[in-house]
């Protein structure tokens, strides 16, 4: 028996821990995450987990396959992330890994003895700056403000070839005048009124005018004779198509107008490009190459001598360039440049523009690459001329030292203060002498001088400033040195006094030597109406005393009286120390007028100042009149001004919304609304009583700021809560809470009848009592609001949890039955 009753104990035990535990996890599923559910904590943990990981935001979802997170939720957990700002830092960390990767195995394992990695211009640029080399010439073919669009304006070049589609515009003048405006056929002919045609094709403009005027001549007897004349000129021209092939950046047909140079169609097709020649740009006619053009001589000399006017199928061939070097550092357009043959480093310096002024003009440093690793040589400044260059060649002119070779400087209290030149046997007195002497504030006790010893490293010595000024004491100087003569100002703390209390401008001032009490006070913008002209008292710093810590004063307290004039007191005159704070008092005997306010069914409400400290609510009343017949003395409020925090605040805030519609009557809710928001708070008082009873203990004193509201009658009870019609019920004497109920209908289902609580119109609440087992309700008088609350809802077991439940009492059941069968 007693078994079985110890079993049965152990099954109730078991099932109440089952039942306590049942939301858990579900026997036989995996736990699921709901992102929407997770803290924004532990997304940024999960964050950084990914980070530690390597991993970015392209690898969130074999993340949460890993940890067999659904599809679904991990795309929620990627717009979390995003949401968060979280994505940058993925995003940054796995940047970083890549690029760290890149750049120590660009494409290929590197063996011990690998310089490639080497800096070589000390630039320490990033590898994305290095792949972006600038080659000279190719901003030509990038600046939108440069177009080399063919000037269709200018006069007809002599070496100008007509063809077909060609328009002559042929006027004889003189004896006779004729105007002809001819087309060119594509056969080559012009065909001239009454004439006939004329061959023109492949002819100059003055080979042109030449056979036009012949042949004019025979219809027009007086151009032989002078007393007629032919001008031939080319009106609209044709169109010829140009191929332009090679290492050009956009190679194939392009139409151009007939007047057309070379410049303009590489312009149009891209110009050279990463391969391209800028120095070997050939053009092809009849399969022959009638000219080498090179952009160089156009950048660098604006020479366009070979810059000539292309003809229809002509073939404009941009050849790979043969040599190319770098130059880089102390020069004025470092770049790529592309080198000829016969061409030095002296040509490639001349295509930079020469050194800049802070050059180093020495030497050049050149990277050259050889048949099996990179070498470093050495250009000195007579070899620049004749040096020979390797295309890949990368040059490095360096700055000069940032450091100076006859440079003493002097600082701190002296009249000019600077950098200055040594000279031959200069002392620290001769560059005093040049700083123009030290200022009057010098301390000329101890100065320095910080130098740089042979091997760099600094070194301190000290001097006499007066010895060295006065000559007494000379200190060669070197280069290097820096002169230190402090002023006395610096090298003690800021002195200021401070004054406090009844001032017009109380705060910090600066100490200046004989300072007196008054000067301070006058300082301070003068006295307050308020303030004391006696227990004027300063307080010192205790600067001497027993070395040994026993003393227990901290600070020197000294009590005065001043004049209202500020009149120094004879044999009293206070001399202010550095660091003194005054306190002027206010006068015990001063007192400001306080004010305070009644609102409502009084016959002069209004501000009222409060004649003494022993003033209550019925003096007030008393001040004001007395109260209308209309006034309600029992839903009086009283309202004072009390700091409160922003939490207290809003509770408050709350609480007065119960009361609020009580004054609708009487007054603006509005104005009790911004009393509250000021800060004022809600005290409790009961005026008929006060009334009744002048100077009881429900008189209160009054205190400045108090705001009274006296409200009219009130004829209503509002209902609120869980009754089935909350309204306004007219107040009936003979009423009881009950009855007030049955006026709105009665309790609701859910209504808790022993927490309901009625609020009066003077903000009084008071609730429903228990006695032996019956309710007893409080009484309802005019104005007041009845609430009734809710009981809380009980919420039942969801299908999740009853599956658990059942699940954990038929495994527990099992447990037991196995027991009890071992048992028997």
């Amino acid at each position: 028996m007693f078994k079985k009753l110890l079993l049965i104990q152990l099954f109730l035990f078991i099932s109440f821990c089952v039942v306590a535990q049942v939301p858990a996890v579900i026997p036989g599923q995996q736990k699921e995450v709901n992102v929407d559910n997770l803290p924004d904590d532990q997304i940024r943990k999960i964050v950084a987990e990914m980070k530690q990981n390597n991993l970015g935001m392209s690898d969130i979802d074999t993340y949460a396959a890993q940890r067999g997170i659904p599809q679904s939720e991990a795309d929620k957990l990627k717009a979390r992330i995003q949401q968060l700002g979280l994505d940058k830092i993925l995003e940054k960390k796995k940047n970083e890994d890549t690029s760290q990767q890149s750049s120590q195995y660009p494409g290929r394992q590197l063996n011990s003895t690998d310089t490639s990695t080497v800096d070589l211009f000390r630039q320490n640029a990033p590898p994305e700056d290095t792949k972006r080399k600038k080659i000279f010439g190719a901003d030509l073919f990038s600046n939108k403000n440069l177009t080399f669009e063919p000037n269709l304006r200018m006069p007809t070049p002599p070496n100008y070839r007509l063809a077909a589609d060609d328009q002559v515009m042929i006027d004889v003048y003189g004896y006779a005048e004729v105007q002809h405006n001819l087309t060119v056929t594509s056969e080559g002919y012009i065909r001239i009124p009454n004439l006939g045609p004329v061959y023109v094709n492949g002819l100059t403009m003055e080979e042109a005018k030449n056979r036009i005027t012949k042949q004019l001549s025979t219809i027009y007897s007086t151009i032989n004779s002078g007393k007629t004349f032919v001008q031939v000129s080319l009106g609209n021209i044709r169109s010829i198509r140009v191929l332009l092939i090679g290492e050009i950046q956009q190679p194939g047909t392009y139409t151009l107008p007939s007047l057309a140079s070379v410049v303009n169609a590489l312009y149009v097709s891209g110009g050279p490009d990463e391969n391209g020649s800028f120095r070997n740009i050939q053009v092809i006619r009849n399969g022959q190459v009638v000219t080498t053009f090179d952009l160089y001589d156009f950048i660098t000399k604006g020479d366009l001598t070979n810059n000539i006017v292309l003809q229809d199928q002509d073939i404009v061939k941009v050849n790979p360039y043969k040599t190319r070097v770098e130059l880089k550092g102390e020069v004025k357009r470092p770049a790529i440049f592309e080198a000829k043959d016969n061409e030095t480093l002296q040509t490639i310096l001349d295509f930079a523009g020469g050194y800049t002024d802070a050059s180093y003009k020495e030497n050049i440093t050149a990277y050259r690459v050889n048949n099996k690793e990179r070498e470093v040589v050495n250009v000195p400044a007579s070899e620049i001329a004749s040096f020979k260059l390797k295309s890949g060649d990368q040059f490095f002119v360096d700055s000069i030292l940032n450091r100076f070779s006859n440079r003493v400087t002097i600082s701190g209290a002296v009249f000019h203060p600077g950098d200055y030149g040594i000279e031959p046997n200069m002392s620290v007195t001769d560059l005093i002498k040049k700083a123009d002497g030290v200022r009057e504030e010098a301390s000329l006790n101890r100065g320095i001088i910080r130098r740089l010893q042979d091997d760099f490293t600094p070194a301190i010595i000290s001097f006499n400033v007066q010895d060295v000024v006065s000559g007494k004491t000379l200190i060669p100087l070197k280069k290097e040195d820096s002169v230190i003569v402090f002023s006395k100002l610096d090298l003690r703390q800021t002195y200021q006094v401070t004054i406090a209390g009844e001032v017009n401008k109380p705060g910090p001032f600066p100490y200046a030597d004989s300072m007196h009490l008054e000067d301070l006070v006058l300082l301070a913008g003068g006295l307050r109406d308020a303030a004391s002209l006696k227990h004027v008292e300063i307080s010192r710093r205790i600067r001497k005393g027993d070395d040994k810590g026993t003393d227990s004063a901290t600070a020197i307290i000294k009590q005065f009286d001043i004049n209202a004039d500020l009149s120094s007191i004879a044999d009293a005159r206070v001399t202010l120390e550095p660091f003194d704070e005054v306190v002027i008092r206010k006068s015990p005997a001063y007192s400001e007028q306080t004010n305070i306010n009644i609102d409502g069914e009084v016959l002069y409400p209004g501000q009222y100042a409060i004649l003494s400290k022993r003033e209550r609510i019925s003096d007030l009343i008393k001040r004001s009149g007395g109260l209308r017949p209309e006034a309600f003395p029992e839903g009086a409020v009283l309202l004072r001004k009390t700091y409160i925090n922003s939490a207290d605040s809003a509770l408050l805030t709350n609480k007065l919304d119960l009361f609020y519609n009580k004054l609708e009557d009487s007054t603006s809710i509005t104005s009790v609304k911004r009393m509250v928001e000021r800060k004022y708070q809600l005290l409790g008082i009961n005026l008929d009583d006060i009334m009744k009873k002048p100077g009881s203990k429900y008189d209160i004193l009054l205190e400045e700021g108090d705001v009274l509201k006296v409200p009219k009658k009130l004829q209503t009870v509002q209902m609120f809560g869980d009754v089935y019609f909350p309204k306004k019920i007219r107040y009936d004497e003979g009423y009881s809470f009950k009855d007030y109920i049955r006026g709105a209908g009665g309790f609701t289902s859910s209504a808790m009848k022993r927490r309901s609580y009625v609020v009066y119109a003077n903000g009084e609440v008071k609730s429903t009592r228990k006695v032996f087992f019956f309710n007893k309700y409080p009484k309802v008088k005019p104005g007041a609001e009845v609430y009734v609350p809710a009981k809380k809802e009980k919420k039942g077991l969801s299908g999740q949890e009853i599956v658990g439940l059942s699940s954990g009492i038929a495994s527990i059941a099992l447990i037991i039955v196995t027991i009890l069968t071992r048992v028997k």
